[in-house]
């Protein structure tokens, strides 16, 4: 992915060949970053946890979606973009 504008709550794909276990994930944008962004991912194994990692923007592509909830916001934000 090109450097672009995101937002929290933004959805990007992890590339499946840059962070074991991560790569391949589906992540949460929460703190848009100047280099990529910082974000969660689920697991059903795990519900109601969120594992954090940080992801340049060369590992990672936008799917175009946004979560309607995002961990640790009181509010919705998919129409806040």
């Amino acid at each position: 992915m090109q450097q672009t504008e995101l937002s929290v709550g933004d959805i990007v794909q992890i590339n499946p060949e840059h962070d074991y276990p991560f790569g391949g994930c589906l992540m949460v944008v929460t703190e848009p970053k100047p280099w990529g962004a910082q974000g969660y991912c689920t697991s059903p194994e795990k519900p109601g946890s969120a594992f954090y990692c940080r992801v340049k923007f060369e590992n990672m592509e936008p799917t175009g979606g946004r979560a309607s909830w995002v961990f640790g916001m009181d509010e919705e934000v998919a129409g806040d973009k």
